[in-house]
């Protein structure tokens, strides 16, 4: 007779406890199968996932894996000794942190803290005229908020004071040459963090240059957003806030976006964009917009990913755009279908890049689009035209 030791049970979901309670009644696979009206493959998917779940914490005893790992961590190893008799002598268990796992709790644990501040924003006018015809796209290029750059190593100095300065500055400018379009986008193309914690590298090990403690720059990254918002919805009727997971801030950069979209509760004019999803789609009539940090996908395939993701926005749309951050540096080309581009930052280089002979020009930019005709204008803030220092 087929049994389910408890430790196992406790890996299974409630649909997979019934699957298993029906093996242990029935007395196996092929009859669970026939009570439950499911295929007998179904069955030993489910049991096989059951076991591959818990081999990952620890838990496998038919291989003598009984020494199970608390989550977020999942076993990385196992080494065991075994005696003259066959039997085990010693183990050693090697386990690892499990970044998605990490991911969810820190999520969780932001939505817990910020649920206490929900609604917050005041109330800001309505703008009295808008064209319900004209979209404005605010792209903001990797602000890079808490990265820290000298002007004798890195040609120019930056700090979180100077992004801040410099973010605020240019979306007033920028506002300022808008036309009354009835809804702006304010899309945040990623890496609105140097660093995604207070270890202050990046993912994969490298050393950042960062201002200040990260707590901080939260903080400030958060204000200044706040600011940007603020000045769009007295400007223009609907505001969407879209932000982009970035390399180098890929859990922040999802604090944030709920942290606004607290703040933002009571606000109907505003959307806060929550999805974690790589890319981003909005469509206007006949214009589709895709989006995306820009480190996991290539140009030359975005276009065919967002055929692909969005098939019937993609057969409904004539003019499509893919706006990209992550390399700092403008280029913009047409491909069979769209244009992708890539955007310009207003962060200075760090040190390392300035090194590598990277010279950019810096600047932030504003894109109106037209329901029927696409891209019809478009404003440039350059780095010189903002007081910085």
């Amino acid at each position: 007779m087929t049994t389910f030791p408890n430790e196992l049970r406790s890996f299974a979901t409630v649909r997979q406890l019934e699957i298993l309670d029906a093996i242990e009644k029935e007395g196996s696979e092929r009859k669970a199968a026939n009570a439950l009206g499911l295929s007998r493959g179904t069955v030993s998917n489910c049991v096989a996932k059951v076991k591959t779940k818990a081999a990952k914490q620890g838990y496998a005893p038919d291989n003598d894996m009984v020494h199970q790992v608390p989550a977020p961590f999942v076993v990385r190893g196992v080494s065991t000794y075994y005696n003259a008799e066959g039997k085990v002598s010693g183990q050693w268990v090697k386990s690892k942190a499990d970044d998605a796992q990490i991911e969810q709790i820190i999520r969780d644990s932001v939505e817990a803290i910020i649920e206490g501040v929900r609604g917050l924003s005041p109330v800001i006018d309505k703008p009295q005229y808008n064209n319900d015809d004209l979209l404005c796209v605010y792209p903001m290029g990797d602000p890079h908020f808490g990265l820290k750059a000298w002007q004798a190593d890195a040609g120019d100095n930056f700090d979180l004071k100077i992004a801040e300065d410099l973010t605020c500055s240019a979306i007033d400018r920028l506002i300022a040459s808008a036309p009354p379009a009835k809804t702006a986008i304010l899309l945040n193309l990623g890496d609105m963090f140097h660093a995604d914690n207070q270890r202050n590298v990046t993912a994969s090990g490298h050393q950042l240059d960062v201002d200040s403690r990260w707590a901080k720059i939260q903080q400030v990254g958060l204000k200044a957003m706040i600011y940007c918002c603020h000045k769009l919805l007295a400007k223009h009727e609907n505001v969407v806030f879209r932000i982009n997971k970035g390399n180098h801030d890929s859990h922040s950069s999802y604090a944030l976006a709920l942290m606004l979209s607290c703040y933002f509760d009571k606000e109907p004019r505003i959307t806060v964009d929550l999805s974690p999803a790589i890319m981003w789609y909005y469509d206007f009539g006949n214009v589709l917009i895709g989006s995306t940090h820009g480190d996991t996908i290539k140009g030359r395939d975005i276009l065919s990913i967002m055929a692909s993701d969005v098939p019937k926005k993609w057969g409904n749309s004539t003019h499509r755009y893919c706006y990209i951050g992550h390399v700092h540096h403008h280029d913009a080309k047409e491909y069979q279908g769209g244009i992708v581009e890539y955007f310009r930052t207003l962060a200075a280089r760090d040190a390392w890049h300035q090194g590598q002979g990277y010279r950019a020009g810096r600047d932030m930019r504003l894109i109106v689009l037209h329901k029927e005709y696409g891209e019809i204008e478009r404003h440039t803030c350059d780095i010189g035209m903002l007081s910085h220092e």
